[in-house]
């Protein structure tokens, strides 16, 4: 069978599961819509935070960047990863005994202000909108290339399908099929890397085999060989990073503190029963996000060698379907400079012939190594399952913020519940129609768009969650002062540097990087500004007055262990 119709056949299978679960676990009540009824057990729990977690950027974008960028690209590594561990260990068990199960929601009650809830709304839906902007182009980049549509269907008939089980079935229809998803995606990611990685180097561990000898029997390492390959083209060595030392450790710092202020991964842990649980559930999804983020590297490098090992100084004549399919997309263009019929892959961009997207090296990876239509098909589901399960979440963060924090806890506190749960699914249904606008007009590359939002959550709520929560004297006018700061700062940041907004437009933005302040890029400057957010709710907490003190005994209570007494002091 085709490659097309493996992908209709398999793709067609997972969505009928996903619609079928969201039928069978249909919101009756808010608590269910929102956080699913607190019963997820913390097996289930982690695979659904894992998968809302694992978003396009994680299964299409990142092993794309890394391909290219090598060692550069260690930074969403390291970011993510650590993020998730700063989220599971600092904040997640602390913001789960709170009670509170949204962010706005918790900044709103802690800060016992309508103004700080507001602000915190505000962030959540920028935030957010960015992030699912991200999610919304992988999934209009799948469906254009293998179900053969363009990308505006794509993005449509994606639309559809989140619409449905996002507002039929609210958190607890999204948090069954995101363990669907999970294993889809990873079922996916892993399928295709353990193939080539025998094929390449006769090792059946990818993460192994990145760092194996070929199976040519020439003795070579496979990093060494495709460090020859890359200096022979005029690119830097794959392992070494041309990035500064201040961007990387800025681009880290942001994604770190971004993760452990994202809204829809810290809504996760409000779904199980106990704080306890929620301390498993953070444990299983780190384990099952490890396995996906450790084998991207090795899915980078098989990628890198076989492309360039396919194209470099062949004919074009020669190439094989997948090229032409993928031109087809526009995401990889051959522009034939010199006539020669010849693709020239050089690093000198006046004579590269060969623009490629990062975001199709996943998924064109299994057609590059030849494998199975089924395995290609197969990886066609798992960027699906990775963008509209990230989308799901996000979406139910907006519709949440919306109907929760601003109808029922500021606009109408009498609203109904019945009358509430409308108002969500009204407010996700226009979410959903917004993030397909954004899919359909993406404003960058999959992973690039997601790490703006993981700076914009590290600008607005990073700090007022880590006060919130550790320094009981913080006071609300110093908490919103902050937020608005940061959030501000770092849109400003990213209009300038990122979208040549206030130099030009877009045409200028090529050459903006030498003007970077600090020598920091747009997507390591939410670092800057969560300083920035930092010192400026510190500096105005200095001449407000104290916060109530039930304010101040409920932020001592979330800091002391269930089952524990006070201490003894003797």
């Amino acid at each position: 069978m085709s490659v097309q119709l493996w992908t209709y056949i398999i793709v067609g299978i997972t969505f009928a599961l996903y619609i079928g679960i969201a039928i069978w676990s249909r919101a009756g009540s808010t608590k269910e819509f929102y956080v699913a009824g607190g019963n997820v057990s913390p097996l289930a729990n982690g695979m659904a935070t894992a998968a809302d977690w694992m978003s396009a950027a994680s299964f299409i974008s990142m092993a794309g960047i890394i391909a290219f960028a090598g060692y550069d690209g260690s930074v969403y590594l390291m970011g993510w990863t650590g993020g998730y561990v700063l989220l599971a260990l600092l904040l997640a068990p602390y913001l789960r005994k709170f009670g509170k199960f949204t962010v706005p929601d918790f900044i709103g009650e802690r800060y016992y202000s309508k103004t700080a809830r507001i602000v915190a709304v505000i962030c959540a839906l920028i935030v957010s909108f960015t992030y699912v902007a991200g999610q919304m182009r992988g999934v209009g980049v799948v469906f254009s290339r293998f179900l053969q549509v363009d990308i505006t269907t794509g993005v449509i008939i994606g639309m559809v399908i989140v619409l449905f089980y996002a507002v039929l079935g609210g958190m607890k229809g999204i948090t069954y099929t995101q363990v669907a998803q999970y294993c889809v995606l990873i079922f996916a990611f892993m399928v295709p890397a353990i193939f080539i990685s025998i094929q390449m180097t006769g090792n059946p561990i990818p993460q192994l085999g990145m760092g194996a000898t070929l199976n040519d029997g020439s003795g070579m390492f496979l990093l060494d060989k495709l460090n020859g390959l890359s200096t022979e083209l005029g690119f830097a060595e794959y392992t070494d990073g041309s990035k500064s030392v201040t961007d990387v450790f800025a681009i880290t710092l942001a994604l770190m503190v971004g993760t452990a202020g994202l809204p829809h991964v810290i809504v996760r842990f409000f779904t199980v029963k106990r704080v306890r649980d929620a301390r498993k559930s953070a444990g299983w999804a780190l384990l099952l996000i490890a396995i996906l983020y450790t084998t991207a590297p090795a899915v980078a490098v098989f990628a890198k060698t076989n492309l360039i090992h396919t194209v470099s100084n062949k004919d074009y004549s020669s190439m094989p379907l997948w090229f032409k399919n993928w031109e087809d997309t526009g995401l990889l263009i051959f522009d034939d400079k010199n006539k020669d019929g010849k693709i020239q892959y050089v690093a000198n961009k006046m004579d590269n012939e060969l623009t490629i997207d990062n975001d199709i090296m996943v998924l064109a990876n299994p057609e590059i190594a030849n494998l199975p239509a089924w395995v290609i098909a197969l990886v066609a589901a798992g960027g699906l399952a990775a963008a509209l399960s990230t989308a799901a979440g996000l979406l139910l963060v907006i519709s949440s913020s919306v109907s929760h924090d601003l109808i029922k806890s500021i606009f109408k506190p009498n609203i109904s519940e019945a009358g509430e749960l409308w108002a969500a699914r009204i407010s996700a249904t226009v979410a959903v129609i917004i993030a397909g606008y954004f899919g359909i007009n993406p404003p960058g590359f999959v992973a690039a768009v997601v790490a703006l939002a993981f700076g914009l959550a590290a600008a607005s709520f990073f700090p007022a969650i880590v006060l919130g929560i550790f320094y009981k004297k913080m006071s609300k006018e110093g908490a919103v002062a902050g937020m608005i700061v940061g959030i501000t700062l770092m849109l400003f940041y990213m209009l300038k540097f990122k979208f040549g907004l206030f130099d030009g437009g877009k045409d200028a933005v090529a050459g903006l990087s030498k003007d970077w302040w600090f020598g920091i890029s747009p997507e390591g400057f939410g670092s800057i500004a969560m300083i920035v957010n930092f010192i400026v709710a510190l500096l105005v907490n200095m001449f407000a007055p104290d916060p109530p003190e039930q304010v101040q005994e409920i932020v001592e209570d979330i800091r002391i262990p269930s089952g524990a007494g006070k201490a003894i002091v003797h």
